[in-house]
């Protein structure tokens, strides 16, 4: 995704969000901080300006009237154009598994409701870090391979033994990373900072949990990723 607008401190974000007063809300918070923003009160719509304006983030609820946010997170990461847009969930669903769930279908950060707007301003700005901090675009990376399991960032696809393995958009900027520092222990906490996006704004038992998702989905090439009991984990140096 290209990250123009974030370097040029002139974010464009799409917000979801079925109740005026909330969209309203956020809309005038990211104003303050020069941010510019777009609402769609559905998710009919929501979809279709994503497709057209393909902004820099989707700020998206989950309880909309027409299309559940799920569903929209899903059809936004299966399309090529916006797969690669960053979506921050909302919704008064606080327990783990639901923000287990959302990050399943593709979501790079989860707020509850409610919220704090200046939390959420911070968060949006923590995702354009990361994304602005990120040494190479996605299109410059080159692909990768490692033992059974090879890697291609521009087309987002993971193989191992040359089949195609279905990842989520964290699961594949986990294994990215850990990949990209193998040999190297990486603690949760840094985990959190480097692949979510900033430092501790989930709990480090989510990071365990998508681990165990991503060993599952990658089979024999699960191995590679290693645990260093009481300190996090570390991709194998050689397969």
């Amino acid at each position: 995704m290209s990250v123009h607008h974030l370097i040029e401190n002139t974010m464009n974000i799409l917000i979801i969000e079925d109740d005026h007063d909330i969209a309203e809300l956020i809309a005038y918070n990211l104003k303050q901080e020069k941010i510019n923003s777009e609402i769609c009160p559905n998710g009919a719509l929501g979809l279709n300006k994503a497709k057209k304006l393909l902004p820099d983030l989707i700020i998206l609820d989950l309880m909309l009237p027409d299309i559940e946010g799920l569903e929209i997170s899903r059809l936004l990461k299966q399309d090529q154009k916006t797969k690669h847009i960053p979506i921050l969930m909302l919704t008064a669903k606080s327990e783990e598994i639901d923000r287990i769930v959302g990050f399943e279908v593709g979501a790079d950060d989860y707020l509850t409701k409610p919220f704090s707007p200046r939390e959420l301003v911070l968060r949006v700005k923590a995702i354009a870090r990361r994304l602005k901090d990120e040494p190479q675009s996605q299109a410059e990376k080159q692909p990768a391979s490692f033992g059974l399991l090879s890697i291609d960032p521009q087309k987002f696809e993971v193989r191992v033994n040359n089949k195609e393995i279905k990842l989520t958009a964290i699961e594949f900027k986990l294994l990215e990373y850990l990949l990209s520092t193998k040999g190297r222990v990486a603690t949760r906490d840094i985990l959190l900072d480097r692949v979510w996006g900033y430092y501790a704004a989930i709990t480090t038992r989510t990071v365990d949990t998508t681990v165990k998702r991503l060993r599952e989905k990658i089979g024999e090439a699960g191995d590679y990723i290693e645990t260093i009991r009481g300190i996090g984990y570390r991709f194998k140096e050689r397969p």
